[in-house]
């Protein structure tokens, strides 16, 4: 009988260290939210988002670009430990002006349209995010680009200076 008792706590000890680990769930984008990194409201801003969780903080930090959001993904300097990043999964979007409030994918999972000739949230060339590569190849043949996963993403792409004499679309 102890034995039985030994080996259901150590089955609860494991259990709960897994939930421990478990990866905080998106949120939902509300009307208020605002963008990390220029405080502006993102639900004015069209173009796919991102939002990334940190430990110890109660609320994650939204990116009204996920061009931004990659920067940040790449800057050394973070206030603390990234336990999750999500990304707008632009398959699912009604319309680049309204990608979605719910339709989160995992930042790592996603696959990238990098190199396209389209504006972002915030006007600078965005990095679009899909759940799929024939998504994103369907984008691709609309408004150029390639596919990159979330590690192979150029760091000029998501750091480098923004050309503002280079014409950029706004998708449908």
């Amino acid at each position: 009988m102890k034995r039985f008792a030994f080996l259901a706590l150590l089955a609860l000890v494991a259990c709960n260290e897994d939930e421990a680990k478990a990866p905080p769930a998106p949120v939902e984008l509300t009307e208020q939210a605002l963008s990390y990194f220029c405080q502006m409201n993102i639900a004015e801003h069209g173009g796919p988002k991102g939002q990334i969780h940190l430990e110890g903080f109660p609320a994650p930090l939204f990116f009204a670009q996920v061009r931004d959001m990659v920067a940040y993904l790449k800057s050394p300097e973070r206030e603390a430990a990234i336990t999750a990043a999500y990304v707008s999964d632009m398959g699912r979007a009604r319309s680049w002006a309204d990608p979605g409030n719910d339709n989160w994918i995992t930042a790592h999972d996603a696959v990238y349209v990098v190199g396209a000739d389209v504006a972002g949230g915030m006007g600078a060339p965005e990095i679009v995010p899909f759940a799929d590569e024939p998504s994103a190849a369907s984008f691709i043949a609309e408004y150029g680009g390639e596919v990159q996963s979330l590690d192979t993403i150029p760091d000029d792409a998501a750091l480098g200076p923004v050309n503002l004499d280079q014409k950029l679309e706004t998708p449908s």
